[in-house]
């Protein structure tokens, strides 16, 4: 949450710079709205249950790639009907026994939610977890005789429609990975351009930004246009080495010197905007000229990835590792453990709750527990506090629709209208970046929640309190367990983004000079990880003062990630040996990484010392001579 000039930017500021609009919000934001308004209309003509939640899976999963959503769909299909199909037995054993079907409840929620936690599945763990809880709350509600039969038709049904709907949609009207791939590479290049006019690209804040994307996803959504083969092999094989050659491009272009000659800035920008116009026009950028002879490392890296966006070739391109599906640590690191744990013991715990008071309304308070908890209580909390505030706006726009436009509303199209227009506001957040997007998804939410009830608009406002009121009692829970059953502070999960991203550092600079120039995959991980280390250092005001890391230690946190930040594009174009280099580094990820909370704050001082020697020591090797 940093300003221009390095200045934290007050939340109010803060918000009006997310809620701006950037190529593709628009186009995403009326997609996802309509889709909700089909969605909802589906419900309501052949009687499924939960509209509102239906369309929270479509707010919550749709994304701009539409070859991404069609995958998603499909596979999310068919992980519900392996799930219901696995559920059944499990019915079975405990329909007879509320306390043996609790039993059941949070141990299959503890099992997922481990996994989950501890494993590259991430989120998915979470929903399964939901799904088999929210199935097994259903039996109690179930006919009798019907029980099992009525519970997995309702969660099947709940998930595979509007699951089959975005897969149908998305084929008629979604985003093309082709186009966006495009777009993605224009908007590059010109803010590359853009921060060399600069004359201080080094220091660009949106050039900055750029290079912390997650250049990873970008890769597969290029291997996708490949593997169905949405263009010819030739253009697929291009459209993945554009995807390097933009990344490469900004990295060198923000390694440039601030004191750059201006012939030489202007000679650069004129060159990006020459292959900007060719991508406007839908033709191949044509070939800079030849690098001079004064041309520094950094110049001809943006020349060479200029030439092979006109179809030069790339050279040997060196892939990152790619991470295990377990983490190394999944057995003896006891915070996967108490996460599964104490996240199951909210659900529970509300589920106890509204059952006890016979309050089926407020069922939303154990959904809360599943969608609200995160890993640690900072971002917990900042979630949470998403939520609320998301479930108050969202509930306002509610009630009013209720008050004085239902009763105006003669046709299903009138309802599709009202539900279009409301989840156009809240998808319009929601497809902003991760400081505000749940806000939107909650926003969202809670307005499909008041309006929708049963099979029709809802002319009462007591369905939809009761629901707001589950999502608060939901919040309250986890809030509670999360703050004062123990509490993870953001520095470990900050530090270990630090350690994946010196790794990436070290072994880029282990590379041998002339192949430094394919690793950009390593470049753009030391960034990306960089970037995640910062924006949870951002949460750490959410935590309770007993657990939140001193001031001098969050600095050096932060110091650190600028640092690596700097190296990773001073390495790249460094055309000289750095094995010793990479030795140091390779020691400090496993310093960073490889100590508790308590014993980083003892050792704070040697956080900013070590940052400030590697600062030295690289200056001195890339000194030349």
């Amino acid at each position: 949450m940093r300003a221009v000039d390095g200045r934290p930017r007050s939340i109010l500021a803060q918000a009006r710079a997310d809620l701006l609009p950037f190529p593709g919000r628009a186009a995403l934001t009326w997609r996802i709205a309509l889709l909700c308004a089909l969605v909802a209309a589906a419900s309501m003509l052949y009687e499924i249950p939960e509209a509102a939640i239906s369309c929270y899976l479509i707010i919550f999963l749709m994304k701009p790639d539409s070859v991404q959503n069609i995958g998603t769909a499909l596979g999310l299909i068919v992980l519900v009907t392996i799930v219901v199909i696995c559920v059944v037995p499990l019915i079975g054993a405990t329909i007879e026994s509320p306390g043996l079907r609790m039993l059941a409840i949070a141990a299959v929620s503890f099992a997922f939610l481990f996994i989950g936690a501890a494993s590259q599945l991430g989120e998915i763990g979470g929903v399964i977890a939901l799904v088999i809880a929210f199935v097994l709350t259903l039996v109690s509600m179930a006919p009798a005789g019907d029980a099992v039969s009525y519970a997995l038709r309702y969660a099947w049904y709940l998930a595979a429609m509007p699951m089959a709907l975005m897969a149908v949609f998305n084929l008629l009207l979604g985003l093309s990975p082709v186009r966006l791939l495009r777009e993605t590479l224009r908007q590059r290049l010109a803010t590359a351009a853009k921060a060399i006019a600069s004359g201080a690209p080094g220091r660009d804040e949106p050039l900055g930004i750029m290079l912390r994307a997650d250049q990873a996803a970008l890769a597969q959504q290029a291997s996708f246009v490949s593997m169905l083969a949405l263009v010819g092999k030739p253009a697929a094989a291009q459209i993945t080495r554009d995807v390097r050659a933009g990344y490469r491009l900004m990295l060198a272009a923000a390694a440039l010197p601030d004191d750059l000659a201006a012939p030489c800035r202007d000679r650069l920008v004129a060159a990006i905007h020459a292959a900007i116009g060719a991508i406007d026009m839908g033709q191949t950028p044509p070939l800079p000229a030849s690098a001079p002879d004064e041309a520094g490392t950094a110049e001809r890296e943006i020349l060479a990835a200029l030439g092979i966006l006109a179809g030069a070739a790339e050279g040997e391109t060196v892939p990152a590792p790619k991470p295990p599906f377990f983490a190394s640590d999944a057995l003896s690191n006891s915070d996967y453990q108490r996460f599964a744990l104490k996240t199951t013991a909210a659900a529970v715990i509300c589920y106890v709750i509204y059952a006890g008071l016979d309050w089926q309304g407020i069922h939303t308070a154990m959904i809360t527990c599943y969608v609200a908890a995160l890993g640690t209580t900072g971002e917990t909390v900042h979630k949470l506090g998403l939520r609320i505030l998301g479930c108050l706006i969202g509930a306002a726009m509610g009630m009013a629709a209720v008050l004085f436009v239902v009763p105006q509303l003669e046709t299903i199209g009138g309802l599709m209208a009202l539900v279009f227009a409301g989840v156009l506001v809240g998808a319009w957040v929601s497809t902003g970046n991760e400081r505000i997007a749940y806000g939107g998804v909650q926003i969202a939410l809670a307005f499909l929640l008041t309006l929708l009830q049963g099979f029709g608009p809802g002319t009462s406002l007591d369905s939809g309190w009761d629901r707001i009121v589950g999502i608060l009692l939901g919040n309250l829970v986890v809030y509670l367990i999360f703050t004062r059953i123990w509490p993870v502070s953001v520095e470990g999960a900050a530090r270990a983004h630090l350690q994946v991203a010196l790794a990436a550092l070290a072994r880029l600079a282990a590379l041998a000079p002339e192949r430094r120039a394919g690793g950009v995959p390593d470049a753009a991980l030391a960034c990306l990880e960089a970037g995640k280390a910062e924006d949870l250092l951002d949460l750490m005001p959410y935590e309770p003062t007993a657990i939140r890391t001193p001031a001098a230690t969050q600095a050096a946190l932060r110091a650190v990630s600028a640092e690596i930040a700097v190296l990773a594009r001073e390495i790249y174009v460094s055309r000289a040996p750095l094995r010793d280099a990479a030795t140091r580094i390779d020691g400090l990820a496993a310093r960073i990484g490889g100590r508790h909370a308590g014993e980083a704050r003892q050792q704070q001082r040697d956080i900013a010392a070590e940052a400030l020697h590697r600062r030295l020591d690289r200056l001195r090797r890339l000194l030349p001579g």
